[in-house]
């Protein structure tokens, strides 16, 4: 348990701040309604290619990132694969995440309601891998249970990345590089820095997929409202060729902070089921890595981040990019998983502790009075509930007026306040 941190502000933390004022922000808003009919309708591309028979077993490989309907997109899947008449089982993809260990990672599949009880197949999670190749010399390890596999089936969201940027990035053959590689594997990749996952990811996924199963994976989008704008499926080798495109209609659905520039940004929550660099680089333009081309985003001199999602697990990967934060942030660490994660990625500062403070009235004032050239009372402040949930946000009034279509005032200025526990008033 930390100690009350009795920690003397100059002129105290009782501020007077600008008003907030609710504001939605546009964005393309392209979505599917019957998800489990798309994927239905994505399984006819594989009528006749005589990849599914029946008595084969079939890995399905599921990750750790946060995709929207993912529960449904899976037990659809399965289904579709048992109506084949294969045998179909989960195998979590996700390196090392929950911990880097196989109990941890079901854990994690768990909290998204992929278990046994829930998808009707068992999940057969373990750390045990093979080699299945070399590149430039660097063993390529695989997943041994989907090794063993007939044929690997792969439920990825393919999505800009949040530590380098590349013609592939966050998907599929990620998926197959870094995901079902385990712990070993995603360690010895993430050892040759991210400055080359541009070249790495796409080279190294051509070598494991010539060396393992026939492979087929289902592409998700997803839109700026956190909900599923396409799903596709591709075939082996045709994975190298679109996941390039498909990450191309992917960036232009992400969201982003369309103010030019903000004094603080107050971010709720962050966690790996937001992202997998806790709070998205893509939208902030800071990077765990320090790889800063392409991380395109306004200037922002202070970023105070409240609190953990409940589904991180006490996974705190991205506070790093914090400036300041709280007392109860920290005390949900779990150090564990946070550590084992950075170790894994070598990017050490995404698990660094910034300043932390009792309460959250005193995390904010002190974000706010270390700017520079800035009067609390004209602070340009933003508020955000995480890097993914970006429709609707506040802003301080000193923003006004706003003339631009992208940007909606749906509601009157209000203060921005504390209870008696020095906790910011729930606006969601």
């Amino acid at each position: 348990m930390i100690k009350d941190l009795a920690i003397n502000l100059e002129g105290g933390y009782d501020l007077k701040y600008p008003r907030l004022v609710p504001v939605r922000q546009k964005f393309n808003a392209t979505r599917i309604g019957d998800i489990p009919g798309a994927v239905c309708g994505e399984f006819a591309k594989l009528s006749g290619t005589g990849l599914l028979r029946p008595g084969i077993r079939v890995a399905v490989a599921v990750g750790s990132r946060g995709i929207a309907n993912l529960k449904e997109i899976v037990k659809t899947t399965i289904n579709e694969l048992q109506a084949l008449g294969t045998h179909p089982f989960i195998v979590p993809a996700m390196g090392s995440h929950g911990g880097a260990t196989a109990a941890g990672q079901e854990k994690v599949l768990a909290s998204y309601g992929i278990t046994q009880e829930e998808v009707g197949v068992p999940v057969c999670a373990s750390m045990e891998v093979i080699q299945v190749g070399t590149w430039n010399g660097y063993p390529l390890y695989y997943d041994q249970a989907a090794a063993a596999a007939d044929v690997v089936f792969l439920i990825n969201r393919i999505k800009p990345h949040t530590d380098f940027k590349g013609s592939i990035e966050s998907g599929l053959l990620k998926m197959v590089v870094i995901g079902l590689g385990n712990h070993r594997g995603a360690t010895i990749m993430h050892s040759l820095g991210f400055d080359r996952f541009h070249q790495i990811i796409p080279e190294a996924g051509a070598i494991i997929l010539a060396n393992t199963p026939p492979t087929i994976g289902l592409a998700v989008l997803e839109n700026a409202y956190d909900e599923t704008a396409k799903i596709e499926i591709l075939l082996g080798e045709e994975i190298l060729i679109r996941e390039p495109e498909l990450l191309a209609e992917a960036k232009g659905f992400m969201p982003r902070l369309l103010l030019p520039t903000m004094d603080v940004l107050i971010v709720d929550e962050i966690g790996k089921d937001i992202s997998g660099a806790g709070m998205d680089p893509n939208i902030i333009g800071r990077t765990p890595s320090g790889l800063t081309e392409g991380f395109d985003a306004p200037p922002i001199q202070r970023i105070v981040v409240l609190d953990l999602t409940e589904k991180t697990h006490g996974n705190a990967m991205g506070i790093g990019m914090a400036d300041v934060t709280t007392r109860k942030l920290v005390e949900k660490i779990d150090f564990a998983y946070t550590y084992a994660n950075a170790l894994t990625s070598t990017v050490l500062i995404a698990a660094k502790i910034p300043m932390f403070f009792n309460t959250e009235k005193e995390a904010i004032a002190v974000a706010v009075k270390t700017c520079n050239r800035v009067d609390p009372e004209k602070a340009r402040i933003v508020r955000i509930k995480n890097t993914l949930e970006l429709s609707h946000v506040l802003i301080s009034e000193t923003y006004l007026p706003l003339d631009r279509a992208d940007l909606e005032i749906t509601g009157e200025p209000f203060p921005l306040e504390f209870d008696a526990l020095g906790n910011l008033y729930r606006t969601w």
